[in-house]
């Protein structure tokens, strides 16, 4: 264990295959070990299944993971150690000791100094993508090549923010088909510039480099995103950053309302190109929808578009899918 691993690490590890109940550590002779208990059994077989022999960070911390014949685990205290994530409310330890803090003083090294390292070294299995260097520290991108008559800014969060959060975007006035786009952090940034270099938008091919401004100065003419409650990875990181990639033919879009029809998801995204497929299912009991269009361009266009849009009263998130077809049975 080259890094300390604790109970947040090992959340951001485990939740995005289920909603995590319970984790408790503890230090044995085979080395650290945590157990990790899920709302339902379908999730932890599903958690083993995608994590098994994954590295949590990487080249290191490799994860072994068993089933536990516990049926419950019993936790008294949340810390770094234990935690009940279906109660908050109880003490970080007991009253009139203090807790034995892990020396770390002996660790060969810290995770890598990258914000959300543990999210994305949970994201990518320990490792990054193909062509992502995750040493970027540049947060600012320049889009060029840009749509003037279509584009705007809340268009370009839309696309944007698949890749980071949005601190705030500035159109350029003395070039209309250019904008400044600043993201969270330069690992986000490098995700940008490298899943969507070349993407094709109203027509037009973009062009995604990292700017020679650290920052975009707000003002007048800058739009800002910083708290903006539509920024992606404020919740559930490790899973947006699965989930990135270049721009597909097909859009999966969620938080729809419950009583939705396949017929209103057309009607939602039909303007924007030809629909060949498109397929209505719950998960965990919400509604979501992927829909398949003709190109890139158009499932693009109608992300760029309709992502944050209002319908029967919810907002609807909608991300590329890298689902290459809608099976029946999926």
């Amino acid at each position: 264990m080259l890094y300390p691993i604790t109970v947040e690490v090992l959340h951001q590890v485990f939740s995005p295959h289920g909603f995590v109940e319970k984790i408790v550590t503890f230090q044995k002779s085979a080395g650290f070990q945590a157990l990790i208990q899920y709302q339902s059994r379908q999730c932890a077989v599903q958690a083993r299944t995608s994590l098994q022999g994954r590295n949590i960070y990487d080249g290191c911390c490799q994860l072994d993971i068993q089933f536990s014949n516990l049926d419950e685990l019993q936790v008294n205290y949340n810390n770094d150690r234990s935690r009940d994530f279906t109660n908050p409310n109880l003490p970080s330890e007991q009253k009139g000791r203090s807790s034995q803090q892990p020396a770390y003083g002996d660790v060969v090294g810290y995770p890598p100094q990258m914000p959300n390292a543990a999210a994305i070294a949970a994201a990518f299995g320990g490792g990054l993508p193909p062509g992502i260097s995750g040493t970027n520290d540049r947060c600012t991108v320049l889009a060029s090549n840009l749509n003037p008559d279509s584009i705007d800014e809340d268009k370009l969060f839309n696309l944007f923010s698949l890749y980071g959060n949005i601190v705030r975007i500035k159109l350029l006035r003395n070039k209309p088909d250019h904008a400044l786009v600043q993201m969270g952090d330069g690992f986000q940034a490098e995700l940008a510039v490298h899943f969507l270099k070349g993407a094709m938008l109203f027509g037009k091919r973009l062009e995604v480099n990292f700017s020679k401004h650290p920052n975009i100065t707000q003002g007048a003419d800058t739009h800002e995103y910083m708290n903006s409650n539509l920024n992606r990875f404020n919740r559930n990181a490790a899973k947006n950053y699965r989930y990135c990639c270049s721009p597909t033919k097909m859009i999966h879009l969620s938080t729809l309302p419950q009583d939705i029809t396949e017929e209103e998801i057309g009607n939602l995204v039909e303007e924007h190109g030809t629909i060949v497929n498109t397929k209505l299912f719950e998960m965990n009991g919400k509604k979501q929808a992927l829909v398949l269009f003709e190109t890139e361009e158009e499932a693009t266009e109608a992300l760029v578009c309709k992502h944050a849009t209002s319908l029967a009263g919810s907002i609807v998130r909608i991300s590329f899918s890298q689902l290459q077809s809608i099976r029946e049975n999926q």
